[in-house]
Parts: structure tokens; sequence; C-alpha cells
């Protein structure tokens, strides 16, 4: 099992290029960086975590210019969005972002996806809530179509548009991976149906074995080879023993969390969990 970290790459934030290169240094697979484009001041959407919203996602920097530093600072580990609000952003856009920074990082993304939680957010975008599954849909199924075909076409109910000539392709083939978040049995039909794997979250009462259980029992109903899938766990417990059952129930990956700290708190707590990585 590989073990990467995530964190929410802020203006005040630990320097993205020396975090990344940290990361490379002590061993992690991956480092993943989270989306939020801006938070309305109305906060009518409660935080999903209770409580008061954290600074840190009214602080956050776009996830691919982000990334990008990060690709460039590094050699070896794998960049991800952990997540990218599908629902708030143009897919033509953000076909071209990822595949730029897939081939400009010699094939190095991982492309984490989601629906979003935040009703006000994604309203100043022009999404619905309650429509922004049927979107995520439409606009993952054109960028596929982006990335693989040389006159690319998409004609949905919520996506439009005719032939195109779209590059850079992405250098992995047909496309990075791309892994959808969420919890419910809702989320793993459409993951055996347009993904590459699932990215639950850790919250209190996580089973591992259940969730490969549950990804199983959907790829079988879906007839969709359950080898072609991934579980990549985020905010996966800092413990040896829980990431031992993780790998025994046959998690692929399990992302670490880095918290909103000091520079040298998060180099401290990054050498105290090196050795999970090992």
């Amino acid at each position: 099992m590989r073990v990467g970290v995530f964190y929410f790459p802020t203006d005040y934030g630990v320097d993205i290029r020396e975090l990344a290169r940290a990361v490379e240094e002590r061993g992690f697979e991956s480092l993943f960086l989270p989306e939020h484009t801006h938070i309305p001041k109305s906060r009518r959407t409660p935080f999903p975590g209770g409580g008061e919203l954290p600074k840190a996602y009214s602080h956050t920097h776009d996830p691919f210019v982000a990334l990008s530093f990060a690709a460039a600072a590094t050699r070896r580990i794998l960049l991800g969005t952990g997540i990218c609000l599908i629902p708030q952003r143009d897919p033509i856009v953000t076909a071209k972002c990822v595949a730029s920074l897939d081939q400009l990082s010699n094939g190095r993304f991982i492309f984490g996806i989601g629906g979003g939680w935040n009703v006000d957010e994604m309203q100043n975008h022009g999404a619905r809530y309650e429509t922004r599954f049927k979107l995520l849909r439409e606009r993952v199924m054109a960028m596929k179509a982006l990335w693989t075909q040389e006159e690319a076409a998409f004609h949905g109910e919520m996506v439009n548009f005719d032939p195109v000539w779209f590059y850079p392709k992405p250098v992995q083939r047909p496309h990075p991976p791309i892994l959808l978040g969420g919890p419910s049995d809702y989320t793993l039909k459409r993951v055996v149906e347009f993904c590459d794997g699932w990215f639950p979250i850790a919250r209190s009462g996580f089973n591992p074995k259940e969730a490969v259980g549950r990804l199983r029992q959907a790829a079988s109903a879906a007839g969709r080879d359950f080898s072609t899938l991934s579980i990549s766990v985020f905010g996966a417990p800092a413990d040896k023993a829980a990431l031992a059952e993780y790998r025994d129930a046959g998690i692929q990956r399990a992302v670490l969390a880095i918290p909103d700290l000091t520079r040298d708190e998060i180099m401290a707590l990054l050498d105290k969990n090196a050795p999970l990585a090992a």
C-alpha cells in the first residue's frame, strides 16, 4: 500500500515547492491538494466537519497552479487534486489543465474529483446543488473525449460542443486516473461507471474491509472488472496498526493529513510520519 499526504496550500502557509521536496525526500508516494475557488461570506452552508470553517478554506491557492510548482520542484512523487470541484469548472479549460500538468510532470498526475458540498460556492459558478453530479458526469465524459479523440465532440444535456482539436494529450493513456470522492452508494455507482477509483474520507467508523466489499459489490453489479479499480483513503490515520488493516483489506493508497501548522511544525510532522511510508 502506498502512503501519500494532502495539504491546503495557502497564501500564508509553507511554500509548496519546499513542501513537495520534503514530501519526496521522506519517501511519501504522493501529494494531494484540495480546491476552493472562494468562500461566500454568507456561510449559509454548514461545514461538514462541524463547527467553524477553518481559515485555510478561504486562503487556498488554485490546485493546478500549486501542483505545477510542486512538479517543477520534484522528480518522483505523484501529484493529485484532492479534490477538484468539477461542477465549478469549465470542462474544456479543466481538461487542458489536466493534460498540460500531466505532460509537464511526465505523467505524474492523479485526478481526484468530487461534486462539492458548499451550495453557495457552486451557485456562484452557475451550478446547482441538486444537479451537480449529473453535471459532473457529463463534464468528466466530455473531458475523456477531449483527452482520447483526435477530433473530439460531446453532446449531452449540460455539456455540448461540436468536433474540436484539443492538445496536448495527457502522457498517461488513456488519461490520468480519475478518483471520485464521496461516501454514498450512488458514489460507488458513479465510480464503476466512469472513474478509475474511489476516494472516500476516513471519517469516524470507516471500515476498510467494508469499504473494499462495497466497491467490489458495486463493480460486480455493473459488470466492471474489480481489478481495474482502486481505493485511496483521504485523511487516513497516521497509525501503523491502522494502516496495516488498510493494507490487509486491499486499500491501495492511504493519504495522511498535513494540518494547517507552521513550516517547522509541518516538517517535524513529516519526519514523524515518514516511517509509515517506508
